[in-house]
């Protein structure tokens, strides 16, 4: 990419994913952009865990019972975790980590997508961070927030339209 706002209008939640291998250096890369996220008072309470075994990534899928199929279909998983107990910014300093590393991996050719964990769950009714958690073995006070899924893209996705954008939503001073 060759300035931030260019980059900002081609990243596109990406589902289809081709088996081309991620390289080390890039998922290194991916890795350190969420490592470089903000945290609100510098907790740095994430933790991280990237999953690209292919029987574990579709144990994964079936965490919820809608919307994580593609998990199942990536080179990679990041599941973002916050420690609770570190933190009261632990959704926020999380999905800016999810952010940057989504960010990261546009950069480098790679599509991506934000998989929910928090607050969904499987078809039978189990919360997906408990099915997470155990399949993962995350203690207790590590919160699973959200997957993104990595890869390189099976399909192309249009970029966002400028024309399009909901400036009515933009209020200055007051609402």
């Amino acid at each position: 990419m060759n300035n931030f706002q260019e980059l900002l209008i081609n990243r596109r939640s990406i589902r289809q994913y081709t088996d081309q291998d991620i390289p080390a250096e890039d998922v290194k890369k991916i890795l350190e952009a969420a490592l470089l996220s903000p945290t609100g008072k510098n907790s740095r309470a994430w933790h991280f865990i990237a999953v690209d075994e292919p029987e574990m990534l579709e144990r994964m899928s079936h965490c919820k019972g809608y919307g994580a199929s593609s998990v199942a279909r990536a080179k990679l998983a990041v599941v973002v975790c916050v420690d609770v107990t570190a933190t009261e910014t632990w959704i926020e300093d999380g999905s800016i980590a999810a952010s940057n590393m989504m960010l990261q991996a546009r950069d480098l050719g790679l599509g991506s997508c934000w998989i929910e964990i928090n607050g969904r769950f499987a078809e039978d009714g189990t919360p997906a961070e408990d099915m997470v958690s155990e399949l993962l073995g995350i203690p207790e006070q590590i919160m699973p927030l959200c997957f993104v899924t990595i890869g390189y893209p099976a399909e192309e996705r249009k970029p966002q339209n400028l024309e399009k954008l909901l400036w009515e939503r933009v209020h200055i001073g007051k609402f």
